[in-house]
């Protein structure tokens, strides 16, 4: 069976740093897109970062631009996510995702990804 197992979160100051990783089991490394989408409460879930591991192409929410960096880790089946100069507004429950990736469909449509790992929190605080 196909599992996502996230690591990393927890609670951290404003302007700190933060490194989350996700492990899947069952999900060829290439010709899949992976990658995060978060949950804060009473707001829906959102896109995060994509990466097309065929190719290295990355997308981000306009949100996170210039301060997270999603990559693929050494070893297979592995993706980060770095998180720079956090913000109050980052706080939610992190997801990652996967799944086959669909032509033409929005890298961050809910209905791309039939994987998702359990979540790790991450807090944010001033």
């Amino acid at each position: 069976a196909v599992q996502l197992v996230e690591s990393g979160g927890g609670s951290v100051q404003a302007g700190e740093s933060l490194s989350l990783s996700c492990a899947a089991s069952g999900v060829a490394y290439k010709n899949n897109c992976m990658g995060w989408f978060r949950q804060a409460p009473g707001k829906e879930r959102e896109g995060v970062a994509v990466i097309l591991t065929s190719y290295g192409t990355t997308y981000y929410h306009d949100s996170v631009k210039g301060r997270f960096t999603i990559s693929q880790g050494n070893a297979k089946n592995t993706v980060h996510l770095q998180m720079s100069n956090l913000k109050v507004e980052d706080s939610a429950m992190y997801y990652c995702v996967a799944d086959n990736c669909l032509s033409g469909w929005s890298r961050f449509r809910l209905e791309a990804y039939k994987y998702w790992g359990q979540g790790t929190q991450v807090i944010v605080s001033s």
